[in-house]
């Protein structure tokens, strides 16, 4: 990997279907030129796809026409991504605590995964949020190479 990081911008329509490309364009890119093993892409991908979806959930429900913006950037030592939506916001600390995902009572609810997921399967989870919209960093530490 270089040591000057490199950055991977694009923008999507804040339509499901559009969830998919998302995907696949984040991992290629890390993929790209990076150490990461197999399962940490996995991690990576499940990570991102919980961001994305909530980020075209905000636009749904401000009736939003407006792109996300994903920027991925590839640096030595490790690769995050950015997502950013233009929703009415929200207060990650202020969201519902929901039991623990091995407790039985947990299948009582739908939803409510995404955000444990994100701080679960990456090294560290940011989110910036305020009433024009919030923005989600996802970041992987990449191994290093002590040969």
């Amino acid at each position: 990997m270089t040591t000057d990081p490199t950055s991977i911008d694009f923008e999507v329509p804040a339509r499901p279907e559009y969830l998919s490309l998302v995907r696949s364009l984040v991992v290629e890119a890390a993929d790209m030129d990076s150490a990461l093993s197999r399962e940490r892409l996995e991690d990576l991908k499940v990570a991102v796809s919980e961001a994305a979806t909530n980020a075209m959930e905000a636009h749904a429900r401000a009736c939003l026409d407006d792109s996300i913006q994903i920027r991925c950037t590839l640096a030595a030592d490790r690769i995050e991504v950015h997502i950013t939506d233009r929703g009415s916001g929200f207060y990650p600390d202020q969201v519902e605590v929901l039991p623990e995902p091995d407790d039985p009572t947990r299948l009582e609810y739908e939803r409510g995964l995404g955000l444990y997921l994100m701080r679960v399967l990456t090294d560290k989870a940011e989110i910036h949020s305020s009433p024009d919209g919030t923005e989600v960093c996802l970041i992987m530490r990449l191994p290093t190479n002590n040969s």
